[in-house]
């Protein structure tokens, strides 16, 4: 069954083309990674897709219209974490994580005991009940990443779209944060849309792959259909090998340095 469907999606900005007919449908429980070149128009669809930028053609979140949806409505059925989310200053990370719930409550309702156990349950699966009563601000990246993670997820929401997930993170964390979300996939049977610069990383981890070109899906499929060396070593004007290891898909950058012998 196909929760999200983003269907003859176009976004102009002025006389440029961020977006240009895009047709895209994502599975109940898949996972799929939107890549491409910088200027591809990653963050856009994926903006699209979360009803947060206005478009041409349609975008339906569990059969519903995002456009007919108030925000609330739409923050019941999707959750979103941009590349570089606002901290607020001053707030625990409970606190923060709390703030997943506010689209279940009523205009003038407040937290109850369900929603403070969804948020401990949260914290807990993310590993990050001991710093429950630590300031944001005074958190690491990754951990201050487990965070955005965690409310998004408190959230409840049947698909979680995440721009960029890993991009602030060393190599560690970056598998952490993915090992983590896929792990809670499987688990809440949630549904991931995310966008990532890194090719393996993103082959290893997605179900499905969309790779954008100027605005346009240019190849969708198993990373193992989308990432092609001569394909990528066109689109991305660089030289690069696409490598089978094991049961993970490897994309490596080619040096054109001599060596001497």
């Amino acid at each position: 069954m196909r929760v999200c469907v983003a269907e003859n999606v176009g976004v102009r900005l002025g006389q440029t083309t961020l977006l240009d007919d895009v047709s895209i449908g994502v599975s109940a429980g898949e996972w799929i990674t939107i890549v491409g070149p910088n200027g591809a128009g990653k963050t856009t669809l994926l903006s699209v897709m979360a009803g947060l930028l206005a478009s041409s053609g349609t975008v339906s979140i569990d059969g519903h219209d995002l456009a007919r949806l108030s925000p609330r409505q739409r923050a019941r059925l999707l959750a979103y974490v941009p590349q570089q989310p606002e901290v607020p200053p001053g707030m625990s990370v409970n606190s923060y994580v709390l703030l997943g719930r506010t689209p279940h409550l009523s205009p003038l309702g407040v937290e109850g005991p369900r929603d403070f156990a969804i948020v401990e349950e949260v914290l807990d699966q993310l590993d990050l009940t001991g710093l429950g009563h630590r300031n944001l601000e005074s958190l690491s990246g990754g951990e201050l990443q487990r965070c955005h993670l965690a409310r998004a997820i408190a959230q409840s929401t049947p698909i979680v779209f995440l721009d960029e997930p890993t991009a602030s993170l060393d190599l560690g964390h970056q598998q952490q944060a993915l090992d983590l979300i896929e792990r809670l996939r499987r688990e809440r049977q949630i549904t991931v849309v995310m966008t990532m610069h890194d090719l393996t990383l993103a082959a290893q981890y997605s179900d499905r792959m969309a790779l954008l070109s100027d605005g346009r899906v240019l190849a969708e499929g198993s990373p193992s259909q989308v990432l092609d060396s001569t394909h990528l070593s066109t689109l991305y004007r660089a030289r690069v090998k696409v490598l089978k290891v094991e049961d993970d898909i490897v994309v490596v950058p080619i040096s054109n340095k001599k060596k001497s012998l």
